[in-house]
């Protein structure tokens, strides 16, 4: 029996800016129903976590109502596709592989009965809301799964089987395929084709031709596109947006796709949105619009509003895009925080003012995150959590899961198994050195969910010795102040806030639970930690 926690009865104030999302992969996160952990008769052997391993939408479901989330102050949950996977496996020359990861999409009209049902995901939409929690869905566009002798090849007038990317400008990064088997949809065209045979007989199986077809006449009638690929593909992604009222997209291999098929789709996935809204008032979160971050690959925050293609840059930034993940965070992550802190809060506030990253320092297809040997679980809870910024906990970065698996023989370029294990829970059960870990991530990832000023704030440096600095933020009548001491002495310690905040203010230390009040532009702690998170008392 799964404990549940009350829902919160006050949200905090939230802005993608400084959002706090947790990644996770579907199938490795926690198994909430054994009776869908095989179908399609997926049982070939496979190479070591290469197969599906039985997490679904109902256990992500389930940790949301444990408070698993809530306690790690998580205030958006992106979670790996869970369309309708390939039923075959291919070997990339690593061992059979099935589409556990989401990536491999067969049908994007469909769930895959590995992660769930609609009903499941429309439950688990419904209660992330309820918890203050918002939803990203992870999104294909660019191609669909590999051909194996269960799956055959779309319609050429659909996809392309080469060339394969290149990568040395900008029709060699969009024009071809990922990586051999791959098929590459044809985004970049706008001629009116037919749906493959193959996808009107599995409706017809299924009950749901005329439906589908009734809907798509409905879509194309009022939006006045040509029948092309990509518009068949936005429209099945925005009927998820339609239905359930999911808050955003997580667009995958974004830079492989002409970039006006992102505005196309952030404008009918808008639209979507605003119709969910109106039809579910009593559900709506805010008023905030409809969010898209983008998987650009190797984009970093140095790059501004540009990704430099050699021969053409492109803005994709004013192309739907409100974010981009920033591959450049584990990299700065090896200076110190003040340097880090500077250099993201003058890019965000200036060249990217208004718009906004997502800091990761690991990840599923990273084979060179951060700190791989999960030696400094501590460091990496305070870069990711306080660097301004969006930030992207991965799942198990909480609980310094092992990112170096034996035996998972990888491949960089099919992605990375050894990343990839199942959540480990038991770990975080057993060992006292895990319950730590979390429990600081758990500190830290609160104070950000509860103030804007962390991730969204103006960032100042009060002292260097001891490292103590504030954030600000501020909209209209909205106003959140904070300081934060890092790298302090253990024991007595003095924190200098003067001109921040004034004498005889109420403070509250969220890492110790101690109140103190600022005396002679000062606060006086005496604690065994080496951090400090203050607040104004309430």
């Amino acid at each position: 029996m799964e404990k549940t926690v009350p829902e919160p009865t006050k949200m905090a104030p939230f802005a993608w800016e400084g959002a706090n999302v947790y990644f996770l992969l579907t199938d490795r996160f926690h198994n909430g129903d054994t009776l869908n952990d095989v179908n399609f008769e997926r049982t070939d052997p496979t190479g070591p976590l290469r197969g599906f391993m039985g997490g679904d939408i109902v256990g992500i479901t389930n940790k949301i109502k444990e408070g698993y989330f809530t306690e790690l102050g998580v205030n958006a949950i992106w979670f790996s596709p869970v369309m309708e996977q390939i039923h075959g496996s291919t070997d990339e020359t690593t061992g059979n592989t099935y589409g556990y990861h989401g990536y491999w999409t067969k049908d994007w009209t469909a769930l895959d009965p590995n992660f769930g049902t609609k009903n499941d995901l429309e439950n688990l939409v419904k209660t992330a809301h309820r918890y203050g929690i918002r939803i990203l869905m992870d999104i294909v566009v660019n191609h669909t799964g590999p051909v194996t002798q269960r799956d055959p090849v779309w319609p050429d007038e659909w996809v392309r089987t080469n060339p394969s990317c290149t990568y040395t400008d900008y029709q060699s990064t969009t024009e071809c395929t990922l990586v051999d088997n791959l098929p590459d949809i044809h985004t970049e065209s706008d001629r009116p084709i037919e749906l493959p045979d193959a996808l009107l007989a599995k409706w017809k199986k299924e009950g749901r031709l005329s439906q589908e077809l009734d809907e798509l006449q409905l879509f194309f009638e009022r939006t006045g596109y040509p029948r092309a690929p990509r518009f068949y593909i936005i429209k099945w992604l925005s009927d998820y947006v339609n239905s359930l009222g999911v808050d955003g997209f997580r667009v995958d291999t974004a830079k492989h796709v002409n970039e006006n098929t992102w505005s196309e789709l952030y404008k009918e996935a808008s639209y979507a949105f605003e119709k969910w809204k109106k039809k579910h008032p009593e559900e709506v979160l805010d008023d905030l619009p409809f969010f898209m971050v983008g998987e650009v690959y190797g984009y970093g925050i140095s790059g501004g509003r540009n990704y430099d293609f050699g021969d053409k840059k492109v803005d994709y930034f004013d192309h739907g895009f409100k974010s981009l993940i920033n591959f450049e965070l584990k990299k700065d992550a090896q200076q110190d925080y003040e340097t880090i802190f500077e250099k993201y809060n003058d890019i965000l506030h200036n060249s990217l003012k208004g718009k906004s990253v997502l800091n990761y320092l690991t990840s599923h297809d990273d084979g060179d995150p951060f700190d791989k040997e999960r030696n400094d679980p501590i460091k990496a809870a305070n870069i990711l959590l306080l660097t301004p910024g969006a930030s992207q906990i991965y799942y198990g970065d909480e609980t310094a899961r092992s990112l170096t698996i034996a035996g998972t023989d990888d491949n960089p370029v099919m992605g990375d198994a050894t990343l990839r294990s199942f959540m480990n829970w038991d770990e975080l059960e057993n060992l006292p050195r895990t319950k730590r870990v979390l429990e600081h991530w758990r500190k830290l990832g609160k104070f950000r969910h509860d103030h804007l000023a962390v991730g969204a704030g103006k960032q100042q440096r009060l002292t260097k010795s001891p490292y103590v600095f504030s954030r600000t933020y501020l909209d209209g009548d909205f106003k959140d102040k904070v300081v934060i001491g890092l790298d302090l002495p253990e024991g007595k310690k003095s924190l200098r806030v003067k001109g921040f905040f004034g004498d005889g203010t109420a403070l509250y230390d969220a890492y110790s639970d101690t109140e103190v009040t600022v005396a002679e532009g000062k606060v006086l702690l005496d604690n065994p930690y080496n951090i400090a998170l203050l607040e104004v008392a309430e």
